[in-house]
This record gives structure tokens, C-alpha cells and sequence, in this order.
């Protein structure tokens, strides 16, 4: 993989470790695409594993490493954090800014097949056939012990790239995650745009219709999911409760853990994090 093109913006000392930032040229996306990347300091002395975090609506590759707390505990546990950018920037695709909830900001973690969107709004393949295979060559990550998590947006590009590829990551966990995206305006919106209107089409990018097919366990050692009550997207957008039913049916061990009081920001995602990391770093130490 060609890391040559890889530019460090900024590079921060973090709990014995280093927080940075890069800009690169995507070939995937046709644009300039950045990420971010914590380097726990284990990763000194040999490969680490990873855990790709995916990043909700208006959200950019610094939103979790400013906002989660993460890296302490990512440091005590020896896990690398990596997270991209949401969509491509700079595409110029008429519309893109007219909306917070489609277009810039609102990738959807998929490749859009519905020109205009098509030609740059490929997240899907820019994430598992460029970001990782770069950021585990050039940082040296252990690309065979690769987790992934997110939130919201996010968190349905981490559960359904986890079931789309389950031979790049090794466990999943999402924070108040649109489970299934077919049945609620923001995937419906976004579905159509990136996608078109034949709904057939969705099912493939939709958490609970990919699981729902499945007849076995993708992940033994089970998903994590936490739900704030008073979130005020939980009835409307995310259906946490039609994602448990399709684990039901596949025997996909799931912890669904729901907080009263917690909301679907990130002081909720700071609430629980640590819970999260461990949980990853259980499954790829295993």
C-alpha cells in the first residue's frame, strides 16, 4: 500500500502516546480525505490493534478524539483509535450543503450508486480498501486484530460494515446506533438520495435486514450497544428494538444495555466509553 501520499497535520503527546491528524490524496473518494489516529505507547515497541470509530451527522475525524476520553483508557488497554472524516469534502455536488442530515457530513459510511453523489461519495470503499490498509501499513496496526465502533450515523456504518465484512473486523460495538435505517427518515432520506428510490436496494446497508438473513452468529463473543433514554432520536430514528429481534433470530449474542437520563450526545459516549474499549480489547486479545 502506498503511504506515500500521507501528511501529518498536527501530532500531540497523549497519555504516553501520540494523538495526530492526517490529510492524504483518497483514491477511493477522488479528493483529499483526512483522519485521526491515537497511538497508544505500546505501539513503540510493535503492532497494536486497532479500533476504527465511526463518527455521526455533522461530525468530522476530530470529533471523537476531542469530545470521548478515550485515549487514557486506549492507552492503559494498548489499542490504536483511528477515525475518518464523515464524507468527502470538497466534492462541490449541487445540493450538498443544503441539509445537516444529507451530503457533507452525512455520508452514511456507503458508496453511493445514484450519480452525481456517486463519483466521490464511495465512504464504504474509501474505509476498508484504503483507510485501513494505509493506516495499518504506515502506523504500524495489527490489521488481523481490527475492531470497529460509532455513533448514531456512525453507529450504523459500524454495524453494517462489520456484517458486510466480517473478515476485516474481529468485534463491534455502537453508541445509540440507526439500527435499522430503511424504517426511519434520516436512512430513508439518505437511502434514496445515495441509493435511489428501488428499496430492495437498502437491505444490503441496513443493520437489521443484513442480520435478520444471517443464520449464525457473525460475532460469537457478541455486539455492545448502548441507548440513552432521553435520547430524543430514540423513538423516531435509531429502532434499537428491530436490530435485537433480527440478533434473536441469527443467535447473535447481544448486550442492549439502555440509561435513563442520557441523552445522544457525547457526554453520554464519555459516560460508557471505557466499556467499550474493553470490550474490543477482550475480543482482539482473544
Amino acid at each position: 500500500m502506498n503511504t506515500s501520499s500521507l501528511e501529518l497535520l498536527s501530532e500531540h503527546a497523549c497519555f504516553g502516546g501520540s494523538q495526530r491528524f492526517y490529510r492524504h490524496d483518497s483514491r477511493e473518494i477522488g479528493l483529499l480525505m483526512r483522519f485521526s489516529v491515537f497511538l497508544p505507547p505500546q505501539s513503540a515497541n510493535g503492532a497494536v490493534p486497532g479500533l476504527l470509530y465511526l463518527a455521526g451527522l455533522t461530525c468530522n475525524e476530530e470529533t471523537f478524539m476531542i469530545k470521548a476520553g478515550a485515549q487514557r483508557m486506549a492507552a492503559e488497554l494498548g489499542i490504536a483509535l483511528i477515525a475518518p472524516d464523515t464524507s468527502p469534502r470538497g466534492a462541490n455536488v449541487p445540493g450538498e450543503s443544503d441539509a445537516w442530515d444529507f451530503g457533507l457530513g452525512a455520508g452514511f459510511y456507503l458508496d453511493a450508486t445514484k450519480a452525481p453523489w456517486s463519483t466521490h461519495y464511495r465512504m464504504e470503499s474509501y474505509i476498508t480498501r484504503e483507510l485501513l490498509p494505509i493506516a495499518s501499513s504506515a502506523l504500524s496496526l495489527d490489521a488481523e486484530r481490527m475492531g470497529i465502533f460509532g455513533h448514531s450515523m456512525g453507529g450504523h456504518g459500524a454495524l453494517t460494515l462489520a456484517l458486510r465484512h466480517t473478515d476485516l473486523f474481529q468485534s463491534v460495538s455502537a453508541f445509540a446506533p440507526i439500527c435499522a435505517p430503511s424504517q426511519c427518515p434520516w436512512g430513508r432520506k439518505a437511502f434514496t438520495g445515495y441509493l435511489g428510490s428501488e428499496e430492495s436496494t437498502w437491505a444490503a446497508h441496513d443493520a437489521s435486514a443484513l442480520m435478520s438473513a444471517l443464520q449464525h452468529a457473525p460475532y460469537p463473543a457478541g455486539i455492545l450497544i448502548d441507548q440513552g433514554l432521553a435520547d430524543k432520536f430514540l423513538q423516531e430514528q435509531l429502532h434499537p428494538q428491530s436490530f435485537e429481534a433480527a440478533c434473536r433470530t441469527a443467535g447473535q449474542p447481544l448486550q442492549l444495555r439502555h440509561h435513563p437520563g442520557y441523552d445522544h450526545g457525547y457526554y453520554f459516549i464519555a459516560s460508557f466509553i471505557e466499556d467499550h474499549l474493553k470490550h474490543h480489547a477482550r475480543q482482539l486479545s482473544a
